[in-house]
Order: structure tokens, then sequence, then C-alpha cells
């Protein structure tokens, strides 16, 4: 639980336990989740990610140009809808590192979550922040953002990631 897993490490692809109730265990994991985030210079991390198969996700957007410095957590996280109107963004992941893809994505969404006190709250997100939640939510259900690429990009990517690995790159 201490190291973000990289591709093609097998629990990034099984899908994540629904938290039947928030307790001093998921809050001590998602403390070392924002601990590994922040080391990593991440902008999300799914549970998964380090190992630990429950739906947790933490996001840490900071923007200083526009004020914005949000660190949170969200248990058992689901995208109740979608914008339809969609954008094409670069997008990177920390399990894996150093590689990049422009991805389309809806600008929008709606979700529906548990807090660290259990309780459920829907809340509408956009632009970059929709798009971080997005991709920390696929990862819950053992999807990477490389699975939107043709699957010739997909195998080139991960087999970067294999050589970086082998080289001791990353």
């Amino acid at each position: 639980m201490d190291k973000i897993l990289y591709v093609p490490d097998k629990k990034l692809r099984e899908k994540s336990l629904t938290i039947k109730k928030i307790t001093q265990s998921e809050i001590d994991i998602s403390s070392k989740m924002v601990e590994i985030m922040h080391q990593a210079n991440g902008v999300g991390l799914a549970a998964n990610q380090i190992g630990i198969l429950k739906k947790i996700v933490t996001v840490n957007i900071k923007d200083e140009q526009k004020g914005i410095d949000k660190n949170y957590t969200l248990f058992n996280p689901t995208i109740i809808s979608y914008s339809k109107e969609k954008i094409i963004m670069e997008e990177g992941c920390l399990s894996i590192p150093k590689q990049y893809a422009e991805i389309e994505r809806p600008s929008s969404i709606e979700l529906e979550y548990t807090n660290e006190n259990n309780e459920v709250l829907i809340e509408k997100k956009n632009g970059f922040e929709a798009r971080i939640l997005q991709h920390e939510i696929d990862h819950l259900y053992g999807k990477l953002f490389v699975d939107y690429l043709s699957s010739l990009k997909r195998n080139m990517i991960i087999k970067r990631v294999k050589k970086l690995k082998k080289m001791g790159s990353i």
C-alpha cells in the first residue's frame, strides 16, 4: 500500500468493492492515498492504484492563477449523468508513468458519493475536475485511460512503461 502500481499489474484491471460503511480504516487509507498522491505530484488517485480494491478516490487540484486549492476524498463515487458536450484533453496516469495521450471525455458530470461522515451527496463537476473524477472512477472499474485508444497505441504505451521499469527509470 506504500507505492503506486504500474501497468500491467493485474490489480489495476480488477473492480473495486463498494464500502458498506465508512470507518476509520477507510479514512486512514484515504489519508495514506493523499500522501502518496502528493509525493507523486498527482491530481488524483484511486485505491486500486495502491493495491486496495475499495471504492476510494482522492483528488488534488491546485491552480494558483485561479486561486483553486482543493484536496478531497470520495468514497463509493458513481457518475449518474454526463454532459453531451465533450472535450479532448491530454491525460496521463500515475500507474502509466511518463505516457500521455489525447482523450475525449464529457466536459461535465453529476456524481453521487459518500463522505467520511457516511453522508451520501450529489454534486455537479465540470472542466478539469470532471476529467480527473472520470479518470479516477474509471480506475475503480478496472479501466485505464489507454483503453480509450486504439489497441496499437495502447500496446505501445504499455510496452514503453515495461521498458522504463526494466531500465529502472521508474
